[in-house]
């Protein structure tokens, strides 16, 4: 018996025609097997409420075989194939199994449902495990913009890079300063406040030097900073970038591509 949580509006849809399959890439369900601890078992709860729900989240059991595959993996580490059965004997030895989780590769159909109930909205953990008691980084990528008491949180423990961005005629008087090729840490600061700006449009030509930066650092960030900006020369910088020596540029030029190709 495994467990999946889902905003309560989907529970209709699920009573009817089951759990659908979602995620890029390899299309699935998360879930996670039904142990004797209640709050282990409901351990997401908290975790998947801070990204918004439509009317709360509901808790839907399923049965699968036990030799049904499946993949078995800690949140953001690469997952190890197994079966169902395997899985949840694994994570019922677990001292610790929080913040792991079972990805079932496909959809769940209406029959293998077995009944959903409403858990505790404030079962688990948030964050992550453990976080408990330590400070909350509020840093851009941290941070999820619109949270409950978001505000407050940020008045009480302002980050060093809260507030506006430097004009850019500001940013480009520091990107002359910095010379040619310049100091990697400078520029990775630059292109940070330029990627800040979330503006459509930005120095395409002034930042274009950057692409031959010795650090493949500086070139990665600055595919980063770019890639969303529709100013004349930004396609050909990323062309550019394409070609890069370093895997790593190669990459963050790939998932620019494939981001955008969903996005249109």
């Amino acid at each position: 018996m495994f467990v999946h949580l889902t905003s309560a509006a989907n529970a209709p849809r699920i009573r009817r025609s089951g759990i659908r399959a979602a995620g890029r890439g390899v299309r699935g369900v998360h879930c996670f097997p039904v142990l004797p601890s209640y709050t282990l078992t409901h351990q997401w709860v908290r975790e998947l409420a801070r990204f918004g729900t439509r009317g709360g989240l509901v808790a839907v059991h399923f049965r699968l075989d036990d030799a049904e595959p499946v993949t078995v993996r800690h949140y953001g580490t690469p997952g190890e194939r197994t079966t169902a059965a395997e899985a949840a004997g694994r994570l019922a030895a677990m001292e610790d199994p929080r913040g792991w989780e079972v990805f079932l590769p496909r959809s769940v159909a209406a029959p293998e449902v077995h009944r959903l109930r409403r858990p505790p909205q404030v079962a688990g953990w948030r964050y992550f495990p453990g976080a408990h008691g330590r400070r909350p980084c509020q840093c851009d990528g941290c941070r999820v913009r619109g949270e409950y008491g978001g505000r407050r949180l940020r008045e009480r423990l302002p980050h060093p890079l809260d507030g506006p961005p430097p004009p850019t005629r500001v940013l480009l008087a520091r990107l002359a300063a910095a010379g040619d090729p310049g100091d990697s840490a400078v520029l990775l600061d630059l292109l940070h406040w330029f990627g800040l700006r979330r503006r459509r449009r930005g120095p395409v030509a002034e930042l274009a030097r950057l692409a031959g930066h010795p650090d493949p650092q500086v070139r990665r960030r600055l595919v980063e900073t770019v890639w969303r900006w529709s100013s004349p020369g930004a396609a050909e910088l990323l062309d550019r970038l394409a070609d890069d020596p370093h895997a790593q540029v190669r990459e963050a030029v790939a998932d620019a591509r494939e981001w955008l190709a969903e996005t249109d």
